[in-house]
This record gives structure tokens, C-alpha cells and sequence, in this order.
């Protein structure tokens, strides 16, 4: 920790008691955050992620386990602490069965308090931004909380040898999350080994993961020690395992039940020590139901799940990146190339990316090669962009539990801007400041809101 002991949300809706907290936690030296309602204290959420979240069990409106469940739903590493009055424990029994980290029953003592959130928060510490080991993370550029969640368990799973199973779109960065689980990993000083397994034929893919002997079939003119051996101690990644024969399934279920290769044309098998991290965009279920995908290994791979999400879902990001992938490409290039017109960025924001961050940077790369002025044109990115645009859908298509999110989302688009926001929901500036109050969203809370990568 740095400037204090943690980052603690409150919520409760007696007034007296939130105040009470506030006092206590700010005198052990934690940064509070106080909301008076679960709605109010989601929408904090949607902006910043806290260390630990302490809430009221019963509360008017959405209740301390509900709000449990939707933190719980895009925060899963994120402890939260349920206070209780007496009548109500066997509801925070059942709600701890359910994930939540602790509760204390009303009039609780204020040291037990401090000391329960203390705990929590060297759990929960380690796996947000509250450090200055970044680097593990350093290649993951983001300011999306969904995708700093998944970063948060993913700081987490590291330090254990779980096989971990990524799933995800084509081009959202499945390998740069495998690489850093491996670097904030013990493992981090030994090799980090990938392959893709839809990308090499057949008859090659056993010899390029477990290796071969010399003259074990035409053309090895040497020994080959695979992909396994070549990675011990370190961490092999298998991409896109969804396209893996059904034939080298089995054999790789071999190989995480033994620890153990035997290399093409070998005797005898060699131990291995490795992490597997594999990753897909395959619906790997269904692979399993058509027969195309073996269940047990299945199992064996998804011992903790990541979804990574699609680019269109994070397009708070897609200015950030667009700039860092601009600052990158003009080097390269040897441009003088400084900046993207508001323009074009609006047309970058608009855009679906069927091809996510992948799309993106071959976008970005080819404006960068074909400009002639220090700062990319509209008329650049139009000419790159290769598939049909979507625009923002209007406000009165947004219901419901996604009605919150949609106004967070223009929020940080328009860094907080609440007149650009209520143009692109097609909503007139009144109105617009109504639906904010309803959900309690500040604007304020979305101007230069940034992320430590």
C-alpha cells in the first residue's frame, strides 16, 4: 500500500451508521467511499473498483445480497463484508455459503471491523492496481472494469499452478492475458512456450508438442525435444485448443494425468514440469456434445475460466489504445505523426470491431502508413476500416439492468460530458440529468478518470 492502508466502499442507508464507519475506517487510515444506497454504490462501481466493499444486509431498495450478487457477477476477487442486525444472521451464514468474504453483527466493535477489513484487504490488494508491480500487466492497456476484474483473478490464479482455460473473440488478446498470469507467476523466470494448435497440421502437431526422435519419420534428421520439454519449469500455452485432433486430445489428457511426454519414435516417457494455459473461441461445450472435443479434458484445461471481453464492449478503451498503438506505429514508421482528429476517433468509437484490438491496430497501422500530415484524418480511418459501422443505439433501447451501464459507458466516452453524452443518447441535457440522478451517477466521477497499467 502506498498513501493508505486500502480503498473501502461503504453502503448503507442509515446515514448515522455510514458516518460512524467513515469515521472509524478514516482514522485506521483507509480511503472511504460512502454510498447510501446498493443502487448508488453500483454506480461507483462502474468507475472505480475498491479493495474491499462493506455493505448493510437490509437496506430499502436492493438489499445487501443482491447488491453481493451483481459485485460478485463482474468483481469476483473483490471481498465483500455484510453487516447484520441479530434476526438477520442465518441470512449472512447463507450469504458467506454463497461467497461472501465475512460478516459482523450489529452493534458491532469498531476494531473487529478494522481488523476484518484489514484482512480482506491484504487478500484483495495484491490483485487490483493498489501496488507498484505493474509490469506483470504492462502489455494489457485498459480502463474497462470488466476487463480489470478479469486482471484481478487473473494476479490471483498466478500464484498456483491451476491449469487456466481463456476464452474469447479472435483478436482480443487471449496470449497477452496467458503471458501475464506467466509473469506475475513464480514461473516467470523459466520460458514462456506458445503454439497454436489450428495452425499446424496433424502430422506435425504431436512432434511440435512433445517432441521427437531422430529418424522417428521422414525428415527428422535430428532429435526434437517439443514444445513441453523445451518449456519446463516455465508455462506452455496451447491457442485455439478447440481445433486440437480428437487423437492428440487423448494424449494430452495423458500428459496433464502423468506429467509426463514421450516424444515421437521414444521408448521411454520424460517427466515435465509445466503450467498449461490454454484459450479458444469455440464454444467448447457444444464441441463436447458433438463429439468434437473430449469432456475429461475439458475438465483437466478448465480449472479456472477467464473471459476476455470483445473490443465493442470496452469502447472506453478504444481512444486509449488508438493513441498508444498511434505513438508506436509513427516510430516504426518514422512519422511525424502526433494525433487522431476528434473525428476520427468518434469513427473509432462507432465502429463494431468485428476483429477487436487486433482490427484496431491493423487499422491504425495503415492510417499511419498512408498519412502525410502530423494528425490522422477521418478519410484515413474510414478507407481502413473494413466492416459495417454501428452506431450507438439511441437511449430508448437501453432497459433495465442495462440502463445503468449504457449511461456509464457514454459517460466515459465523453469524459464526462454530459452534453456530448445526452447528443449521442439522442436525449435532450434535462432529461438526460434525470436518468443520472435515478442511478446515481456523478459526470464528475467520469472526467480524466484513469487506470494504473
Amino acid at each position: 500500500m502506498n498513501a493508505t492502508q486500502g480503498n473501502v466502499l461503504v453502503v448503507d442507508d442509515d446515514e448515522d451508521l455510514l458516518r460512524l464507519v467513515s469515521i472509524r475506517l478514516a482514522t485506521a487510515g483507509f480511503d472511504v467511499t460512502t454510498s447510501r444506497s446498493a443502487e448508488e454504490g453500483l454506480a461507483h462501481l462502474s468507475t472505480t473498483v475498491p479493495h474491499v466493499v462493506v455493505t448493510d444486509l437490509k437496506m430499502g431498495g436492493m438489499d445487501g445480497m443482491a447488491l453481493f450478487e451483481q459485485v460478485h457477477r463482474t468483481h469476483p476477487a473483490l471481498p465483500v463484508i455484510i453487516l447484520t442486525a441479530n434476526g438477520t444472521i442465518p441470512d449472512a451464514v447463507a450469504a458467506m455459503r454463497k461467497g461472501v468474504f465475512d460478516y459482523l453483527t450489529k452493534p458491532f466493535d469498531g476494531k473487529e471491523l478494522v481488523s476484518l477489513i484489514s484482512r480482506a484487504v491484504r487478500l484483495s490488494a495484491p490483485a487490483t492496481a493498489a501496488d507498484d508491480d505493474h509490469e506483470w500487466r504492462a502489455a494489457i492497456i485498459t480502463h474497462n472494469p470488466e476487463l480489470e476484474a478479469v486482471l484481478a483473478r487473473a494476479r490471483l490464479v498466478a500464484a498456483g499452478d491451476a491449469s487456466v482455460l481463456i476464452r474469447g473473440e479472435s483478436g482480443t488478446g487471449k496470449e497477452l492475458l496467458a503471458q501475464a498470469i506467466h509473469l506475475a507467476s513464480p514461473r516467470r523466470d523459466r520460458p514462456f512456450m506458445a503454439l497454436n494448435c489450428g495452425a499446424i497440421p496433424e502430422a506435425l502437431l504431436e512432434s511440435e508438442l512433445f517432441g521427437h526422435m531422430r529418424g522417428s519419420f521422414t525428415g527428422a534428421a535430428r532429435d526434437n525435444a517439443g514444445l513441453f520439454q523445451s518449456a519446463t519449469g516455465g508455462t506452455v500455452f496451447l491457442d485455439e485448443i478447440g481445433d486440437m485432433p480428437l487423437a492428440l486430445q487423448v494424449k494430452l489428457l495423458r500428459v496433464l494425468q502423468e506429467r509426463t511426454v514421450r516424444p515421437v519414435g521414444a521408448t521411454k516417457a520424460v517427466p515435465v514440469d509445466v503450467r498449461i494455459i490454454s484459450a479458444t473461441h469455440r464454444d467448447l461445450e457444444a464441441g463436447i456434445r458433438e463429439g468434437r472435443f473430449r469432456e475429461d479434458l475439458f475438465y483437466r484445461l478448465n480449472v479456472v475460466s477467464f473471459d476476455v471481453p470483445p473490443l465493442r464492449d470496452r469502447r472506453e478503451d478504444i481512444t486509449l489504445l488508438a493513441t498508444h498503438f498511434l505513438t508506436r506505429l509513427a516510430a516504426k514508421y518514422g512519422k511525424r505523426v502526433t494525433a487522431i482528429s476528434s473525428e476520427a476517433l468518434a469513427r473509432l468509437v462507432e465502429y463494431d470491431w468485428p476483429g477487436n484490438v487486433r482490427e484496431l491496430v491493423n487499422v491504425i497501422e495503415q492510417a499511419v502508413a498512408l498519412s502525410t500530415a502530423p494528425i490522422v484524418s477521418a478519410g484515413l480511418i474510414e478507407n481502413a476500416l473494413r466492416g459495417p459501422s454501428t452506431e450507438l443505439q439511441p437511449f430508448e433501447k437501453a432497459r433495465g439492468q442495462f440502463e445503468r451501464e449504457y449511461l456509464s459507458r457514454l459517460l466515459k466516452m465523453t469524459n464526462g460530458n454530459v452534453t456530448h453524452a445526452a447528443r449521442l443518447a439522442k436525449r435532450n441535457r434535462t432529461e438526460f440529468y434525470k436518468l443520472l440522478h435515478r442511478h446515481h451517477l456523478l459526470p464528475a466521477r467520469f472526467k480524466n478518470h484513469t487506470t494504473t497499467n
